[in-house]
C-alpha cells in the first residue's frame, strides 16, 4: 500500500491526482474510492492507496483516507 496526499481534485469530472511519497503524481477516478465520497476529500489530505497499471499509465485504486498511527 502506498501513501500520499491529494494534489488536485476535479470534482465536476470525478477525478483527481495524488502526489505519492516517492514524488510521482498518480491519477485516480472517484470509482476507486473506498468508504469515502469525492465530496469529502480535500487537497493536501493524506490518503492510502494501491497502484495498478492502466493503458494511460499508473492509476490509484482502493483509495482510503489515511489513518493516524496508534
Amino acid at each position: 500500500m502506498h501513501t500520499g496526499k491529494i494534489k488536485k481534485l476535479v470534482r465536476d469530472r470525478g477525478f483527481g491526482f495524488i502526489s505519492d511519497t516517492d514524488g510521482r503524481e498518480v491519477f485516480f477516478h472517484q470509482s476507486s474510492l473506498v468508504e469515502v465520497r469525492m465530496e469529502a476529500l480535500n487537497e493536501e489530505q493524506a490518503v492510502e492507496f494501491d497502484v495498478e497499471n492502466s493503458p494511460k499509465g499508473p492509476r490509484a485504486v482502493n483509495i482510503k483516507i489515511a489513518t493516524a498511527a496508534a
